[in-house]
């Protein structure tokens, strides 16, 4: 792989050792020169898989004097005989999915859209906020991000955990109507999952939620990203787990 390959590059990162993670967003990271430092965790999930103690994390570190911790947990190194980084940094999946549409890049989407505009307010009452809106084609495209980073056995799982966010976002999208396109999008942030499956045994109403959604029309698009400590590349859609037909059909 080459820098240029990169989609979203990473500003220089500082290489650590995880020694504990609590409060859910704090992270307890020995650096290599020894200092021991609490950095941020923006993931408020469990981390299924991610938290073990002593694995290899890389951290950014802020110059801004009014943050309160300057340091920021990015991503964990995971696997041992074929080890890979999971990036955990969620305020990181809309920037670079921002990037990838401006760029036309996810084939499912491309050359359907020519404007791009985020957090846009929807609903009735126009409260609600979905995370991309396309417009500039024969129909608006209303686009929703999770990010991804449970894995098991090869196959990328969502949610981890119980979201009632994550369930309203699935029934907002529902609820549009059925002349805009409409699309759940699950950025996996780890580069050895071609598969993805919704996680039922997490939250069975946000599983039947996915099947009721999937039933209405609404697009599931798994995209995979390759995760370095120098910037994140776009690998491509997934495969859905347990159907006939892959995530391209469904477009």
């Amino acid at each position: 792989m080459t820098i240029d390959t990169f989609l979203y590059r990473y500003p220089p990162l500082i290489s650590g050792i995880l020694k504990k993670r609590y409060k859910r967003f704090l992270a307890d990271i020995e650096l290599e020169t020894g200092e021991l430092i609490t950095a941020h965790c923006a993931n408020t999930g469990p981390m299924l898989g991610l938290c073990s103690i002593d694995s290899r994390v890389m951290v950014s570190k802020s110059d801004n004097p009014k943050r309160k911790l300057a340091y920021t947990w990015e991503m964990i190194e995971v696997g041992e005989e074929n080890p890979v980084w999971v990036g955990i940094n969620t305020a990181l999946p809309n920037k670079i999915i921002k990037l990838a549409l401006e760029k036309q890049l996810i084939p499912e989407l491309a050359q359907q859209y020519t404007q791009v505009k985020s957090e846009v307010k929807f609903g009735h009452d126009g409260k609600s906020r979905i995370d991309f809106v396309l417009s500039g084609g024969d129909c608006d495209i209303y686009v929703e991000v999770k990010n991804t980073t449970l894995a098991e056995n090869g196959v990328a799982l969502f949610p981890d955990t119980e979201t009632t966010r994550g369930q309203k976002h699935l029934q907002e999208l529902m609820d549009l109507p059925s002349s805009v396109k409409r699309v759940m999008l699950y950025f996996i942030a780890r580069s050895d999952c071609t598969v993805f499956e919704v996680g039922h045994k997490f939250d069975r109403t946000y599983g039947k939620l996915f099947d009721e959604a999937r039933e209405k029309g609404v697009i599931i698009l798994p995209c995979r990203f390759e995760i370095t400590p120098l910037g994140v590349e776009y690998l491509g859609s997934s495969i859905l787990k347990n159907v006939f037909f892959s995530v391209v059909d469904l477009v």
